[in-house]
Order: C-alpha cells, then structure tokens, then sequence
C-alpha cells in the first residue's frame, strides 16, 4: 500500500504572526520579542485573564458541594485526608505501571455511522465509536461511587476512516475541559486538511464530557471537579485508560502507527499518557497543564475553595501537591522517545501559563518546544505550528 507522505502547508485559519522554537534557554524572555510580537502578547494575556475567571467560575461550582460537605461532616475530612495520603503515597513510588495499570479486558467497541453532518466535516467515512470501560479505580475507597456512574462509564471516540486502502497512519486528538464537542475539536486542529493528507483521525472524549457526562450535569466536565480531590485523580486514571482501551482498540483493527495530540486538559493527559505507554509513535501537548495544583492557586475564585477545602481538612500545600502529583507527568519518566515529542504553548496563555509547558520541557530532556505569541484560546501564528507539526509527524508516520 502506497501513502503519500502529508504536505507541509497547513491552511490559514488565523492570522499567520511568527512564533518560533525554544533555543537551549527555553522560552524567550519578553525582550527577545519583536514590537508586534510583544503587543499581540499583552493583549493576549489580558483577554485570557477575563477566560481564566470563566473557567475558575464554573471549576469552583463543582467544587463546592464536596468542600462545602468536608467543612461539615468529620467523616469526610478523614476520608479526604485518607485519600491524600494514598495517592501520595502511590506518587512517592514514580511508578506509572502501578499508578495506571493497563486494561485487561479487550474493548467491546460497538461502530456506526456517525452523523451526516460530521461525514460532510471529513469528506470522508466517520464513525461513532462506544464501548463500556473496564476501568477500575485505583483507590479502593472511589469504586463503589464509580460503579454507581453510569454514562460516565461508556466511551465515546469518533472514528474519521479511509475506506478505500485500509487503515492509515492515525492522528489522535483530545479535546480540552468543556471543550468535547467533535465538530469545534475538528475545524480547530485543521482535522479536515490533515485528513486529506492520509491520516485517519479519532477524536477520543474525556471521562465526565460530552455524551461521558452524567444526567443533570450542569455543563461539560463537571463531574471531574464534583467528587473532590480523589475524584478528580481519578478522572484523570480513567482518561489514561480509557484511551489505551481506544489503542488496544486501533491496533486490533490494524493501525500500525498511531501520534497523539491534545489542548489544554488533553494536552495534559495526553502527557500522562505518553508516561504510561509506549505504543505512541508521536506525542505533541497543545497548551498543556503538567501541575494543576499550581495552576488552580491563580484561578479566582476557584483558588478560594482550593484554600478552603485546605483548611477545613487540615491540609498543608505540600501534602496537597504531593497528592496531586499522582496524576502530574512530572512524577513520571516518559515512554515515548525524546525526538517523537513536541510541546506547544502560547506565550500569553493564562489559563495553562507557558511556565507549566516549559516545566513540561525541561522534564522532557528539552525536546522541541513551539511557543506562538496568543492564548490559550486564540492561536496566534497556529498555521506556522500546523506546519511544524507536519514536518514533525511525517518522518514518524508516513
């Protein structure tokens, strides 16, 4: 079978602004920007500023029922400091095959048409995947409340196919918090021109977004934040799994090289799952966050029932990072060799700060690292990084 390697022009979806790579010093310092490059940057960052209280605002609603629970009933400040403890403990170890331990039931995956309008998106063959998760919470103390979930527990993953010579090299995307819907994921990665360019595409959705969330949540993702720390700890060893299920999955049906990519909250567990497998050909976080602890410390008002939630249980930051680190890919080693790994990050980004991309990078023994002059939301320069992902991507995938 003959796959004619992707081109490298990318379209232009915004205006093409030059960003550049990181040189040995990682990310430039502000001086080091050209006039308009340091413009676009502060207006940036005052615009993310506005968003981050956006996001923080609907964090903190479902973060309050659990802290407001903690601060009332004893019982759950002893089980949320028990959960601290074991999760630390399990980060203590640097261990990802005990952290997040591979499935062992093969995936039941149910394929069908998906609808016209995505067909039309592709100008291909899609098809809406699903299939029950075998995940198991890791903590003991979380499996009885995840049995009792049930959408949650039903994976979702929309499926772009070339029909006529099998399967191809597959780009795989995760969408970032709130943003699940397949249609925004696929025309904000220019998925449609990388389709044409020989790759099949699965968009994978996270534990608690889109079709994954539970009946009556209030919005996309809530209930990652809704089951206090341990639940979202383990939110995030459910998106791990589950997506290794979407792996075991692929190469079932034939899929031979298989890059991961995703923004935001996908960036970060596409990270953790770069720690956690080996069968990625490629892996490229978009705007990740490595260290949400941190980050959660500058979302107002978010940040006050962080602090709250602290106090109430009697928790030192240092024993609540050390819990989070868990799920933080800084605990662990990556799988995925040095030169198949390539970070981007938007230099007025305040919702994942470009800090956070370059703690990524230096744990990463200074792979590529791509920064754009925008924000988290408005990708400045994003045809120049749609071009240096291809010239990346090709060599492992075509």
């Amino acid at each position: 079978m003959a796959i004619v390697a992707a081109p490298v022009d990318a379209p232009a979806l915004v205006p093409d602004i030059p960003g550049g790579d990181a040189d040995s010093r990682g990310l430039p310092s502000r001086s080091e920007l050209t006039a308009g490059q340091r413009a676009i940057v502060d207006a940036s960052v005052v615009a993310d500023i506005g968003l981050r209280t956006a996001v923080a605002s609907l964090v903190g609603v479902a973060m309050l029922p659990p802290v407001i629970a903690a601060t009332l009933r004893r019982s759950e400040l002893k089980a949320e400091r028990d959960n601290l403890a074991f999760y630390a403990d399990l980060a203590a170890r640097q261990d990802s095959t005990a952290s997040f331990p591979a499935p062992t039931v093969a995936p039941a995956v149910s394929a069908r048409a998906a609808n016209p309008l995505a067909n039309w998106m592709a100008h291909g063959h899609v098809e809406h995947l699903r299939f029950t998760s075998s995940f198991e919470p890791v903590n003991p103390a979380m499996r009885l409340r995840w049995q009792r979930l049930e959408r949650n527990n039903v994976v979702h993953a929309q499926h772009w196919r070339h029909d006529e010579d099998g399967p191809r090299p597959t780009l795989c995307v995760i969408h970032g918090f709130l943003g699940s819907a397949y249609m925004f994921n696929g025309l904000f990665f220019s998925l449609p021109w990388f389709f044409r360019s020989g790759y099949d595409i699965v968009l994978y959705t996270l534990p608690f977004h889109g079709r994954r969330a539970e009946k009556y949540s209030p919005f996309s993702g809530y209930g990652c934040f809704a089951n206090g720390m341990a639940g979202f700890a383990e939110s995030m060893a459910q998106a791990v799994h589950d997506f290794r299920s979407v792996l075991d999955y692929l190469e079932y049906t034939g899929v031979g090289r298989i890059a991961l990519t995703g923004m935001s909250l996908g960036g970060y567990t596409s990270s953790l799952i770069a720690s956690a497998d080996d069968r990625l050909a490629a892996v490229i976080p978009n705007v990740p966050l490595v260290t949400p602890e941190s980050a959660f410390d500058d979302w107002f008002p978010a940040n006050k029932l962080v602090t709250l939630g602290r106090k109430a249980g009697g928790v030192s930051k240092v024993e609540s990072a050390a819990a989070s680190s868990y799920h933080s890919p800084l605990n662990y080693a990556p799988r995925v060799p040095k030169d198949r790994r390539l970070i981007i990050t938007g230099l007025g980004d305040r919702l994942a700060p470009p800090q956070q991309a370059e703690a990524l990078w230096e744990h990463w023994d200074r792979c590529a690292l791509h920064w754009f002059p925008g924000n988290h939301v408005l990708h400045v320069s994003q045809p120049e990084y749609l071009r240096r992902m291809t010239r990346f991507l090709r060599t492992f995938m075509f």
